[in-house]
């Protein structure tokens, strides 16, 4: 989400500035260690720090911009398809690919989202992104299901995919990174099959 400042003038270099802010911090995330402030993402970008708090006030701001894909609607294809296994199956395997490819991003968020600090907890990764996209994707079973009981499901599917089971899969079963992707998957189509009436 843009500023009032980055909407007056000269928008364009202003854009340009703001991406570059937010690779800087993106680039800074994926190395790892304490998650970037908005005076390491002006050094990493060459931005002057006063130039770069005009564009995110504070940390939380930055992050939030930095984290991948906080706009997309949709995991589905455009081919989805009415197939309920299909549909899910589709955004569960972009949903882990998503995970897979920003793995560092996504454990920092997940990182920040544990700490105590209530404010730390509203990022993106909190947000219930992926919910939504499995309830898109599930939408061919809401006469079964009701709104509720779709909702309810992709609360579970969600609960058995994503940065947290990648963690726990890797770091503590000891599984390769495409092993705990097929097991996400699995648990992903058995909690659907369990569901269906």
């Amino acid at each position: 989400m843009s500023t009032q400042y980055e909407q007056t003038g000269r928008t364009r270099q202003k854009a340009r500035t703001r991406d570059a802010l937010v690779a800087a911090a993106r680039e800074l995330v994926t190395r790892g260690g304490s998650p970037p402030t908005v005076e390491d993402a002006a050094a990493a970008a060459r931005i002057s720090r006063t130039t770069a708090y005009r564009y995110f006030p504070n940390q939380k701001a930055l992050l939030v911009a930095a984290h991948p894909e906080t706009e997309t609607k949709s995991l589905l294809p455009p081919d989805a398809g009415d197939d309920p296994e299909d549909r899910i199956l589709s955004a569960v395997k972009a949903f882990i690919q998503l995970v897979l490819e920003t793995e560092q991003q996504q454990r920092t968020m997940l990182r920040l989202s544990l700490e105590p600090d209530a404010a730390a907890r509203e990022l993106p990764l909190r947000r219930g992104r992926a919910i939504a996209w499995f309830e898109d994707a599930l939408e061919p079973l809401r006469q079964q299901l009701t709104d509720a009981g779709v909702h309810r499901l992709a609360v579970a599917i969600r609960s058995a995919v994503g940065i947290e089971s990648l963690v726990w899969l890797t770091d503590v079963a000891g599984l390769a990174r495409d092993e705990a992707a097929e097991l996400m998957q699995s648990s992903a189509l058995a909690l659907l099959r369990h569901s269906r009436p």
